[in-house]
């Protein structure tokens, strides 16, 4: 009895602990084979797609192929993911070592990932100032942005638009043009290095070999395109609309600094979406992202099964809905603005109503 009455009161606080009591220790079992085993199959899925594209020029044999190469791409960055938790293997040299390199065809900096994801976005997830992946704006600030502000939040917070948000918000200004606090400068400076010379001298080896099949700037040019320009825009794409449909829904709300805890955070401010049949093969269970935000430490293999306990003991509480893309495009019309002071999601027109309003 006593017990029970110390988890009610931990849950009012805002405590996980009793969420993750709930969790079976067997799913954080993650033996090095099975780690490895994904990043390999993940990685020779990748590296026979870039040699098809360097030898495949039929338009109709090379869309599908491109399509695959992205989701090699995407299925690599989720291996990165897991790795950066210190969740796919038990030692910080093996999550290291797989998560710099399955990072580098998504062009991604390891560190700076690390600190925006994990100690950000993960810490403080839906709250207010301070998680920076998709933080809505108040209806008074949008009307206080200058006009090309304004175009590109209509256009990065439209269903299109979303890998454009993830290229310029996520990628550009949290790991490329960015200054890290003192504590992170040395280790991202030396990540952003080697990334950036892992996309170099991809482009230059590509281009050497479409100039030398081709004679031509355009040939060498075209083949860069194909290999490692087309992959990369298509993954922002891919990503933008995950990350946005795990914590950018209707019913998911946003809180101020003082109202937020983590058990709204993580349990109330996170999804599972259900993905078509065998889209795991490449997601590995990344959209099921309640369980993930409870505890970074579960594999991504193993999230299926701390769901369905986490379930079972807040059924009420949990998000879980088929991935549909009509579900996606609606919450992309509604979710533009937010009202923290009633905490919801509004329209632009709502916004302006709102707006006039007050003024009223």
């Amino acid at each position: 009895m006593n017990s029970s009455m110390e988890e009610v009161q931990l849950e009012r606080e805002g405590s996980l602990m009793p969420v993750i009591d709930v969790i079976p220790d067997s799913v954080y079992r993650n033996p090095t084979w099975k780690g490895l085993g994904y990043f390999f199959r993940d990685l020779a899925i990748y590296v026979g797609m870039v040699v098809l594209l360097v030898f495949v020029t039929n338009p109709l044999i090379d869309v599908p192929i491109e399509v695959l190469t992205i989701l090699a791409v995407t299925g690599l960055f989720v291996v990165a993911h897991d790795s950066a938790h210190g969740a796919l293997f038990n030692t910080k040299r093996k999550n290291s070592i797989v998560g710099r390199l399955a990072m580098l065809p998504s062009w991604h900096v390891f560190e700076a990932w690390v600190l925006g994801h994990n100690r950000i976005h993960h810490a403080f997830t839906v709250r207010q100032g301070y998680d920076f992946v998709w933080h809505p704006v108040t209806a008074q600030e949008y009307a206080d942005k200058g006009r090309y502000a304004k175009v590109m939040h209509r256009i990065e917070w439209s269903w299109m638009g979303t890998g454009l948000y993830y290229f310029l918000e996520v990628w550009w200004h949290k790991m490329i043009a960015f200054k890290p606090p003192a504590r992170w400068i040395k280790l991202i400076r030396r990540d952003r290095i080697v990334t950036l010379s892992f996309i170099a001298l991809m482009a230059l080896g590509f281009g050497v070999l479409g100039y030398a099949r081709t004679h031509s700037i355009f040939g060498a040019l075209w083949l860069v395109g194909r290999v490692e320009v087309i992959p990369f825009v298509g993954f922002c794409v891919m990503i933008g609309s995950v990350v946005h449909v795990h914590h950018v829904q209707p019913d998911i709300r946003w809180w101020k600094r003082g109202e937020w805890t983590k058990f709204k955070g993580q349990m109330e401010g996170t999804t599972v979406n259900r993905v078509p049949k065998g889209l795991n093969f490449f997601f590995h269970w990344i959209m099921i992202h309640t369980p993930h935000h409870v505890d970074m430490r579960i594999p991504m293999y193993n999230l299926e099964k701390a769901a369905k306990a986490i379930e079972s003991a807040y059924p009420e509480v949990v998000h879980d809905t088929p991935w549909r893309f009509k579900d996606f495009r609606n919450s992309t019309r509604t979710c533009k603005l937010y009202d923290f002071e009633q905490g919801n999601w509004l329209t632009y027109k709502a916004a302006r109503a709102s707006l006039a309003s007050q003024v009223a």
